[in-house]
């Protein structure tokens, strides 16, 4: 097959779930014989034309002039190239920024959307934009030959709301096994003696829920909070927690092995997020055997069922970091969560559904 992936801002990652995604699934379909074209902001630090075999094609992103807007002119230049290439599958990751466009992708191509998560509950955005959202959720529902949906919950919705059939998909991620304790030095830390998460810095994700409950703990080990803290919600959290020494904010960390070695080497792996699919961050803590405390919603828990702690309160949160779970203690917990990762949602398996479903789709 030719296939064109749209949507991201461009692989290798150094972004987040989306582009992630792109790369393990461009390589994987590579390597199984596939033509694959991925899409790239012409702002990506890569500027090859080939990437692991991935053919890459470049296209003009305002955003960085004119902020959030340039998302759709960006969306709308890689549609009209993607109407010369020929391709028998678009892979459209997402539809926030696409979806109005949907009259102009090409018609003899077969249009697969993955419908990723809740975009129009996200409380960053103003009641405008949500109705926006809602607005393109539909369309790309109507568009769209095929719909994806990376969690039981989403493909549950799809069906109640527009009477349209999906595909469950989920996310995938592959068992860390090669942890290096010397990566820890360069950021001062001792193994199993601090906590963590790692998240987009938004409010939907329940950082300053869960910075409130460590704030409030008597127990005062280092909280790490990776994650791009420049934005306003960012700067805001900095500013109400600087007074507490414990409480790091390290800022975006995109090297995978050093993320999958801190994450490893963590006591508890916080994962605040409550809108959405399968999140990707959440796969990749328990692939890299994070004791996880996460947010309790029915999207995690049908993935980590039993395997974790929950909360839904600061209070909540400073009662499990008080009560001092130590890691090796649950080592049922992680030996459950490191099984679903090799069993259901290992990327072989991830990108063989997705092979599968386009080769029915022709």
């Amino acid at each position: 097959m030719k296939i064109g992936i749209i949507g991201t801002r461009g692989i290798p990652n150094n972004y987040g779930g989306f582009e992630q995604f792109a790369q393990y699934l461009s390589v994987g379909l590579t390597e199984k014989g596939h033509e694959v074209f991925v899409y790239n902001s012409h702002n990506h630090l890569y500027k090859e034309d080939k990437w692991k075999g991935v053919n890459i094609i470049h296209k003009y992103d305002p955003e960085f002039k004119i902020g959030t807007a340039g998302q759709f002119i960006y969306d709308l230049n890689c549609i009209l190239d993607s109407r010369k290439r020929k391709f028998d599958i678009i892979l459209n990751l997402g539809y926030t920024s696409s979806s109005i466009w949907g009259k102009f992708f090409p018609k003899k191509t077969v249009l697969i959307t993955n419908m990723d998560g809740l975009e129009w509950k996200r409380t960053k955005f103003s009641k405008r934009v949500q109705k926006f959202l809602l607005y393109a959720e539909k369309l790309a529902t109507i568009h769209s030959d095929v719909l994806i949906a990376d969690s039981i919950g989403i493909q549950k919705y799809i069906t109640d709301k527009y009477n349209k059939q999906s595909h469950y998909i989920a996310y995938g991620a592959d068992l860390f096994e090669s942890p290096d304790e010397s990566i820890l030095k360069e950021y001062n830390l001792s193994p199993f003696q601090y906590n963590m998460l790692i998240a987009r810095i938004e409010p939907e994700n329940n950082i300053e829920l869960i910075l409130d409950g460590i704030h409030a703990s008597s127990k005062k080990d280092i909280f790490l909070v990776i994650g791009n803290y420049k934005n306003n919600f960012g700067q805001y959290l900095f500013e109400k927690y600087k007074s507490n020494e414990h409480i790091k904010f390290m800022g975006p960390i995109y090297n995978i092995n050093v993320i999958n070695n801190l994450r490893y080497y963590s006591n508890l792996y916080f994962h605040g997020h409550s809108v959405g699919g399968t999140n990707p961050s959440l796969l990749e803590a328990m692939a890299s055997s994070g004791l996880i405390v996460a947010h309790d919603n029915d999207f995690n828990k049908s993935i980590l069922n039993e395997d974790a702690f929950y909360f839904t309160t600061p209070d909540d949160i400073k009662k499990t970091v008080e009560s001092n779970p130590v890691k090796n203690q649950y080592s049922g917990f992680i030996k459950n969560n490191c099984k679903k990762i090799k069993l259901i949602y290992s990327w072989k398996n991830i990108i063989d559904q997705y092979e599968q479903v386009m080769l029915n789709s022709l």
